[in-house]
């Protein structure tokens, strides 16, 4: 078995960009904290997407960022579970001048203020399937910004 996980990004129909923002360009990275740890393999680490000239679109149907590939596993190991990811903090602009829109948004962490724009990790998706396959998918929520970083785990069986 050996695991691929795909990022994608969305923004709610009451997001902030889409009140004045529509057709604006922007900028998104986020940090994302990834174990994944087998007897065959071992990776943990941070992974820092970094996504440039987004353009907001018209309708609050459409993605701000296409799925694109995060990371794949190189080695076959044994069934071990899913690899544990987490979005820690997102971080962006939208537009220009004074009708810019500042993102920055960070995990809740025990014993510090609340965030002004709290991410909420880990909100389990329904399992689905596309083109690469069967996925299970977390997401990632900005309270204030409206923004979902929704991350799909692909399991894919290795034949020896």
């Amino acid at each position: 078995m050996r695991h691929r996980i795909d990022v994608v990004v969305s923004a709610e129909p009451d997001a902030p960009i889409f009140q004045h923002l529509k057709g604006a360009k922007g900028d998104l990275a986020f940090t994302v904290r990834l174990s994944a740890n087998s007897k065959e393999s071992r990776f943990f680490g941070l992974l820092h997407p970094f996504f440039l000239d987004i353009t907001v679109p018209d309708k609050a149907d459409k993605l701000l960022v296409q799925q694109t590939k995060l990371w794949e596993e190189e080695v076959c190991h044994q069934r071990r579970g899913l690899p544990k990811v987490t979005v820690t903090q997102l971080g962006g602009h939208f537009g220009g001048g004074e009708g810019r829109i500042e993102i920055s948004a960070i995990v809740r962490h025990i014993g510090l203020l609340v965030p002004p724009d709290e991410l909420t990790p880990g909100i389990k998706l329904d399992q689905g399937s596309d083109d690469l396959g069967v996925f299970y998918a977390f997401r990632a929520q900005t309270r204030n910004s409206r923004l979902n970083v929704d991350l799909k785990i692909y399991p894919f069986d290795c034949f020896l």
